[in-house]
Order: C-alpha cells, then structure tokens, then sequence
C-alpha cells in the first residue's frame, strides 16, 4: 500500500510523463520509455525526488534466479526472458521481443578438463584474447563480402562472496557485409553494418570444469539495460557438486 506522499508523487510522475510524450510527438523525435522514465526521477521533470522516489527509480525490472543443481552453477536473468530449448547450450534464455539479446551457459567437458582454478587461463587479459577468439570462430562466415571488426573492451578479475576468484569480459564485433557482392567495379561494392552487439563473458572454475556465461547483446541496447546486465553477471556462481 503507498503512503500518500507516494501516491501524490506518481499523480505526479504521471502528469510529467504524458507532457513529455505530447511534446515528444510534437517535435518529432524519439526517446526510449526507460530514458523518459529516467529522465523523470533524475528531476528533469520534477524538481522535488524524496528517498522514496530515488529508491524507486533504481529498481531493476526484476530479475529470476536460475538454479541448475546437476552441473553446478546458478544466476540470475530478466525474469520476461524466455528459456529457449534445443540451443547449442547447457542452457539458454533471450529475450522474447529482441531476439539478439541473450544468456546462455557453457561449460566444459568434466572427462577432458582438470581446472583448478579459473586463473589456469592466465591473467584476465590472456583469458580476453580467448575468448574473443572463440567468439570470431564461431562466427566465421563463407559468405563473400563479409568483414567482421572486434575489439576487447575490457577485462577483469573478482573475488565474489563465495570466495572463488571470477574474470569478466568484454568484447565488441561488428559485422559488415557488401551490398552486391558478385559486382565486378570495387565502387559497386559498398560495405554496410550488419549488426554491431557487444559480448559479456563471466568465466568461473569448479568441479574441474571451465563454465562461462555469455550475455549478447545489441550495442544500443546494451546502453539502456546495462544496470540489469551487470546484475546478472554479478549474480553468476558456480557450485562444488556433491558426489
């Protein structure tokens, strides 16, 4: 139940909301519903935010843990997210309206790895080189035409509060391909974007076995759902299965 400073508060929210759309399509331009809402509680259309408000706008959208106690590990994902099945993954989630933003999990073979620890992969920046390396691999493409640009935007390394030791990274490809391949003169052939999606890697040891989970996303998306997007690799752990 909201007290009544709450319920004046979104009166309030409200009244500033439908403002900004009229003069949204007034002016003909576009901005995303997250952004206005942002926009609101930061105070460009209210003057007065209390604690409660402030508290409110940093609210994620709601995320649903994920517990797979046969492999051993657990997360957390957009609870809209919908479970894809019959994925080339231990498992898979995207999200149902942005088909290019996804979660999966993998994990390597507990018959062929003996990882102790995830540091085996070197330090976090080697651990980067590899995994932008397996992301171009399994995106070659034998199409003509086709050039792929990446480049590692970050790496790191966590201790989390299970006290295992994580690496994080962060790669961006972008994907160009020709307009008319097959033409004869270089100017007929004009290079253009494809999709440009950045890639978010978290890589934890257990179990002697390598698990990472890959979050994809689209780099104008990425913008506006980074603060759910870095709660979800937060929240990845991996567990000591019990014989």
């Amino acid at each position: 139940i909201l007290h009544s400073g709450a319920t004046r508060k979104l009166n309030e929210i409200s009244t500033a909301y439908e403002i900004f759309l009229t003069y949204n399509q007034t002016k003909g331009f576009a901005v995303p519903r997250r952004s206005v809402i942002a926009l609101i509680f930061s105070g460009a259309f209210i003057s007065r935010v209390d604690s409660y408000d402030a508290a409110y706008a940093q609210q994620s959208v709601g995320l649903r843990e994920y517990i797979d106690t046969f492999d051993g590990y657990s997360f957390k994902y957009p609870q809209n997210w919908i479970q894809v099945r019959g994925a080339n993954a231990d498992i898979f989630f995207r999200d149902p309206f942005v088909l290019d933003e996804n979660l999966s999990v993998e994990l390597s073979s507990p018959s062929s790895s003996k990882y102790k620890s995830v540091e085996d992969l070197g330090p976090p920046q080697e651990a980067g080189k590899k995994v932008l390396r397996q992301y171009l691999t399994e995106f070659m493409s034998t199409r003509l035409g086709v050039r792929r640009e990446s480049s590692i935007l970050s790496t790191s390394s966590r201790i989390s509060d299970d006290g295992r030791v994580y690496y994080q990274v962060e790669v961006n490809i972008k994907s160009y391909a020709n307009n008319n391949e097959l033409a004869v003169m270089p100017q007929d052939r004009v290079a253009r974007l494809e999709w440009d999606r950045r890639y978010l890697s978290v890589l934890g040891v257990e179990n002697n076995q390598l698990y990472e989970l890959r979050l994809q996303v689209p780099e104008n998306v990425f913008i506006e759902e980074e603060f759910d997007l870095r709660q979800v690799m937060d929240s990845f752990r991996v567990n000591k299965l019990v014989a």
